[in-house]
């Protein structure tokens, strides 16, 4: 079979139809069916949310924790450097 974006986002939609009680896992596919599914619409969670399957992440969220890393980060380069001086 020949998978485009398009017939990749059918396959979710379709198999997402019959299975009401949950998201679709890539165990509902073939191993042929989720290597398409990957590599037209990226990672599992990206491919559900660009079928329209899952709500798209919070992207406020993510960009909150990514701040904090950082901020941690910074913190613990701080410490090491003001350790080493003394």
């Amino acid at each position: 079979m020949e998978y485009t974006k398009s017939v990749c986002i059918g396959l979710l939609k379709s198999k997402q139809a019959e299975i009401v009680d949950r998201y679709v896992r890539r165990s509902d596919f073939s191993d042929e069916e989720v290597a398409a599914i990957k590599s037209y619409l990226g990672p599992w969670p990206r491919a559900l949310e660009a079928a329209g399957i899952k709500p798209p992440r919070d992207f406020d969220r993510i960009e909150k924790n990514r701040e904090k890393r950082a901020r941690a980060k910074a913190r613990r380069r701080a410490a090491k450097n003001g350790g080493e001086k003394e």
